[in-house]
């Protein structure tokens, strides 16, 4: 089955083979035809294209000329490129362009370098470019360097001047304070238009502080882009701290007080160069390295002015030194440093200021004392009693005396008081270190130390010195009691300094203890007047002892010590009527004739009066006569009388009054009568008058006294003596 169904499949396909064979044999002759045709074309087409392959090859090796030539062309622009930068670099370096030398090199680097079609040409930038880094480098360290020595040079003065502007902002604060503490003042009384000015004077611009840190800029920035930024900013690190240590350093050859200013000066002007780098010069300096500079200046300042501090033998040394200190405080917090160090030393050395200020105080209070004549002052012109009266309230303010003036006190009363005003106004200065500090107790205590143990001791001094005549006693009691009222005129100078308003001034208690010191010394002075009064007193009383205690006959004149008493009593009246107040004026004359009672008494009790008659008494009388008219004269001339004291000058003689009067009586023996004892001689002791009883002895008679009457009443008196004397004997 399958062979015939083969065969037919044959069959088939040959006949289909048979008719592509047919069709093929026609295919082929078609194609030799073409094959014919086209050899035909390509003979032609060689013979047409033969002369544009020429022109071909002709144009492929013009390609190949300008590629050649393009390459050639942006080697040469490259090349020209490089060694035009390294030019623009050159001439960079040369004119101090620093940083455009680098941008050209960096230039280089980035775009060029890797690119530089000649291999002699890159060599020789790559070799280069190192060393002209190096030069900049260099180049920027010497400017550096430079600066260095330039900022050194140039700090002092930065100092000074910083220093001087918080010097004009104190003044300017301190002019404020004034015109406020004016105002207040005036608002006491009433308004003052004047007093809320705007005073255009305070307001001033602030001096700019001109330094140049464009080396320091440029060093730090070239450096950075060199890479070597952390090495330049441990470079100038290392030798700013060289140069503080060197700064730190006070000069050996010469004193203190001359460089201090300009030692203090350097540190202050060092660090606000160094806070001005801080600010602006782009992470140079750190905070952590500034505090450290200033911690090791500050521990360093410190060391030396307490140092210094400790020599120093003047207050106004120290004084000048802490004005600069705080000076160099104030302007060192404006940058915002930390100055507690500076002062909590001015604080350490506040006693030793104030001792120092007490001692130089002292030796001008006893030049003072020991210059002055302790005569009153003659004041001839009008600027002068402004400088020694006005200015101190001596006097009534306003009030301006004919000239020539005769003050109430002696030259060394101004000459204290500006020593007592320069010592307010030194205490308030050294104080104002400390703002917040209450100065005004301060001063108070260290004023009342210096009244009294200055002022006063020294007044003490001279009052129990032994050395003063009757009329600088005088003058020197005139004295300490102005200035006992002075005392308020120093409190409130001092509180207007502190700023302290006037009314607090009013409160109870707070006064001066030393008003009331002076108060005693005056009372001292009192007494060593009193004192002294006496002791002349008694050089007179002496010529008392040397008189005719039992003369013939009755004395019709003063004795000459009665004389020389009253003189002298007028002298002091006159001199103390011109300086003492009242009060001490009467306390010192009732002193003086309490002592003549009393020195007389003494001499009829002492042992140089063996006895003596109705005579001596009798002149006795005479003097007592005179020295009582003299003593109500003076008691209402000096108007003492206004006072309305119960005991007058008169009083004071009292009992050598009674006893003369007893004595020259014609019945002594009443004396021991209780009631007229009481009433005419309560004043009398009843021994002294038995003492002296003892001593008297009735006149010798005359050669005819017994046949006058006188000799009736004399013999009666001597009766009536002899029972007093009896008497006095029972009654001891």
């Amino acid at each position: 089955m399958k062979e015939v169904e083969i065969e037919e499949l044959c069959r088939v396909h040959y006949e289909e083979f048979i008719l592509a064979v047919d069709e093929l044999r026609s295919v082929l002759v078609d194609a030799d035809e073409l094959k014919g045709t086209l050899s035909g074309e390509n003979l032609r087409l060689q013979e047409v294209a033969s002369s544009l392959l020429l022109k071909l090859d002709e144009l492929l090796e013009l390609y190949s000329v300008n590629k050649n030539v393009e390459e050639a062309l942006g080697m040469l622009k490259i090349c020209l490129q490089v060694t035009s930068l390294c030019q623009m670099c050159n001439k960079d370096i040369a004119e101090a362009r620093l940083h455009s030398a680098l941008k050209s090199l960096e230039l280089i680097e980035k775009d060029f370098l890797q690119n530089i079609p000649l291999k002699l040409l890159k060599k020789a930038v790559q070799k280069q470019i190192p060393i002209v880094k190096l030069y900049i480098e260099k180049k920027v360290c010497n400017e550096f360097n430079e600066w260095l020595v330039y900022i050194r040079r140039t700090a002092k003065e930065i100092g000074k001047v910083s220093i001087s502007q918080a010097s004009l902002a104190r003044q300017k604060n301190e002019g404020i304070r004034s015109q406020q503490r004016e105002a207040e003042d005036c608002s006491r009384i009433g308004f003052d238009e004047h007093a809320y000015a705007l005073d255009l004077d305070l307001i001033g611009e602030e001096e700019v502080l001109e330094f140049n840190l464009t080396p320091v800029y440029r060093a730090n920035y070239i450096h950075t882009c060199l890479g070597l930024g952390e090495k330049f900013r441990e470079y100038y690190y290392n030798n700013r701290l060289m140069q503080l240590n060197l700064d730190l350093q006070i000069p050996t050859t010469q004193p203190f007080m001359e460089s201090h200013q300009h030692f203090l000066a350097q540190i202050a002007g060092f660090f606000i160069v160094e806070d001005r780098v801080l600010r602006t010069a782009d992470g140079l300096l750190s905070d952590s390295q500034v505090e450290t500079m200033w911690g090791t200046a500050i521990s360093k300042v410190t060391s030396i002015l307490e140092e210094q501090f400790s020599r120093m033998d003047a207050a106004n040394h120290l004084l000048l030194v802490k004005d600069y200190v705080t000076l160099l405080g104030a302007t060192m917090k404006k940058y915002g440093y930390q100055t507690t160090s500076l002062l909590e030393i001015l604080e350490k050395n506040r006693d030793k200021f104030y001792q120092l200020l007490l001692s130089d105080c002292r030796k001008k209070i006893d030049g003072i004392f020991t210059k002055d004549s302790y005569e009153q002052m003659i004041i001839k012109k009008e600027n002068e009693y402004h400088m020694n009266v006005s200015a101190f309230q001596l006097e009534p303010i306003g009030v301006v005396p004919d000239f020539p003036y005769v003050a109430p006190f002696s030259s060394s009363v101004p000459d204290a008081c500006l020593i007592v005003r320069s010592f307010i106004e030194d205490s308030v200065n050294y104080l104002s270190y400390d703002p917040m500090m209450d100065a005004y107790d301060v001063v108070k205590r260290y004023l009342d130390k210096l009244l009294i143990e200055v002022l006063n001791d020294g007044l003490l001094n001279l009052i129990h010195g032994g050395c003063l005549e009757i009329t600088q006693m005088v003058q020197i009691a005139g004295n300490i009691a102005i200035l006992e009222k002075s005392c308020d005129m120093f409190l409130f100078h001092a509180a207007q300094l502190c700023g302290v308003p006037r009314r607090l001034l009013d409160k109870p208690h707070s006064g001066l203890t030393a008003r009331a010191v002076l108060k005693a010394s005056q009372n001292a002075a009192y007494n060593g007047l009193i004192a002294l009064a006496n002791s002349k007193i008694d050089e007179f009383m002496l010529l008392l002892t040397s008189i005719n205690w039992t003369p013939e006959e009755t004395p019709e004149h003063v004795n000459d010590y009665m004389h020389e008493v009253v003189i002298y009593l007028h002298t002091l009246v006159s001199t103390a009527q011109n300086v003492f107040p009242r009060e001490a004026l009467y306390k010192v004359v009732c002193g003086a004739f309490s002592h003549i009672s009393d020195s007389i008494m003494t001499v009829f009790l002492s042992d140089r009066v063996k006895r003596f008659n109705a005579n001596a008494v009798a002149g006795i009388d005479i003097d007592l006569k005179k020295l009582e008219e003299f003593a109500d004269d003076k008691f209402h001339s000096t108007g003492l009388s206004e006072l309305r004291k119960e005991t007058t000058f008169r009083d004071c003689l009292v009992e050598i009054r009674q006893l003369t009067d007893l004595l020259l009586s014609n019945q002594p023996e009443n004396f021991m009568n209780p009631v007229i004892r009481e009433k005419n001689f309560g004043s009398l002791d009843h021994k002294k008058v038995s003492i002296i009883c003892d001593k008297f002895r009735d006149a010798p008679e005359s050669l005819f006294g017994s046949l006058s009457g006188r000799s009736t009443v004399q013999s009666a008196r001597k009766k009536s003596l002899d029972v007093l004397k009896r008497r006095l004997k029972d009654f001891s």
